[in-house]
């Protein structure tokens, strides 16, 4: 790894100037903002992958946009090109049609030969390693204030082919608390957790709430492909198993969450193609996945990626998770959601889905107005707990109209 001042970056990126490179960045709340902005005044035309890229990314004539899980940063933009795959098979998206020509990391202070990915390992491991096998190259932005992780979030320091000291605060999803329906259903799934459960819970209010009605759980475990805020208040409580690894890929939070992760030898932060193996999501106790939805359909399919016809984020990990958790002993998928989406002023729980199908086949379809079982019950019955005990009052009577003329209902 050699260090360079920032503007000597520049002359490293020579050779990609008479043509379109492909520049993988770490995304969610890792991306190295100032080395980002250094590679884009130089490189007059590229194609910039993320995953769920946050806003401030470069946006412009010249920059084409690459993501299989669409972030607020690139949602609106003109020039996107969306890669629907589940997030487990991400990884070999660099070795077949995505292969990286600049990798640009963003890392802790090397210690012992090596440097952290921090907040946010992910697909990157992958993203480096085709790189340097086809001659690419790999800079990295090294900020004291990125928090130091271990397990795949170590790489060494020959790795990295240049970088550049740049301090600046990581940042941060804006703070939110859950409003009294995410509560209510938060509580909701809550109840379905036991103590000893394994946990992966996705991004959201919903998510977010469930962690919060768990304190008064015990020896609870964490397989997850993100970890947030509320990891914190079950740390604070008790209710995780301290001799259990807490096992994550990346870290959506707080500077206390980032301050929490920093040294912490029961933090594992591992590569995509272990934490969303669908195979080692099986072998953990009791998996309980908890993931949200736009919709779900009177087929208990859900959508999470799609609306208005356009591309609203992507699969993630919740078809990985879900499979995972089906096929562990005592595991179950709970895709939770309001019943009632206030902005549209419609139903969530629908006869047929808007966009694609994102998974299907849970466990439960949990709403504010209580949990519909899905597996292993027959199809009717399915139907009717989604009629009965997850739709709004006011969708009840045209779901059931709509299932006597499918033939869902007899």
């Amino acid at each position: 790894m050699r260090l360079l001042p920032l503007d000597g970056v520049a002359a490293h990126l020579a050779a990609y100037l008479d043509r379109r490179p492909r520049v993988v960045v770490s995304g969610n709340f890792a991306t190295p903002r100032t080395l980002l902005d250094a590679v884009d005044r130089v490189l007059p035309s590229y194609r910039l992958w993320t995953l769920n890229g946050q806003p401030g990314l470069p946006d412009r004539d010249g920059v084409r946009h690459e993501t299989p899980f669409v972030g607020a940063g690139v949602r609106s933009s003109e020039r996107l090109d969306y890669i629907p795959a589940r997030l487990s098979l991400v990884p070999r998206l660099f070795a077949r049609t995505c292969l990286p020509d600049v990798v640009l990391l963003h890392v802790a202070p090397p210690r012992d030969g090596k440097v952290s990915l921090g907040v946010e390992v992910n697909v990157l491991p992958a993203a480096v390693e085709q790189a340097r096998r086809h001659g690419g190259l790999v800079v990295a932005q090294v900020n004291p204030d990125m928090p130091w992780t271990s397990g795949d979030a170590e790489l060494s320091v020959d790795d990295v082919d240049l970088a550049v000291e740049v301090q600046e605060p990581l940042a941060s999803p804006a703070p939110r608390t859950p409003g009294d329906v995410e509560a209510t259903i938060g509580q909701r799934v809550a109840g379905l957790v036991a103590d000893g459960s394994t946990l992966q819970l996705g991004i959201g209010g919903v998510p977010d709430a469930t962690l919060a009605a768990l304190t008064g759980r015990r020896r609870l475990r964490v397989w997850s492909e993100m970890v947030s805020d509320g990891l914190l208040a079950l740390e604070r409580s008790g209710a995780l198993d301290a001799d259990v690894p807490l096992v994550s890929s990346f870290l959506f939070g707080s500077p206390e969450l980032y301050a929490w992760a920093h040294d912490n030898p029961r933090l594992r932060m591992l590569r995509t193609e272990t934490t969303n193996d669908p195979a080692r999501i099986a072998e953990q106790p009791l998996m309980t996945s908890v993931n949200s939805a736009l919709q779900v359909d009177l087929h208990a399919q859900a959508n999470a990626s799609w609306v208005r016809g356009r591309i609203w984020s992507g699969f993630g990990g919740q078809s990985d998770f879900v499979v995972g958790a089906l096929h562990s002993r005592g595991g179950q998928a709970v895709v939770a959601l309001p019943s009632w989406h206030p902005r549209a002023d419609r139903s969530t729980i629908v006869a047929s889905l808007d966009g694609p199908v994102t998974s299907f086949q849970h466990s439960w379809v949990v709403t504010e107005q209580g949990a519909a079982a899905i597996t292993p019950e027959p199809l009717a019955v399915q139907v009717r707990h989604l009629i009965d005990r997850a739709a709004h009052p006011d969708a009840r009577a045209g779901l059931e109209h709509a299932a006597f003329d499918r033939g869902l209902l007899r």
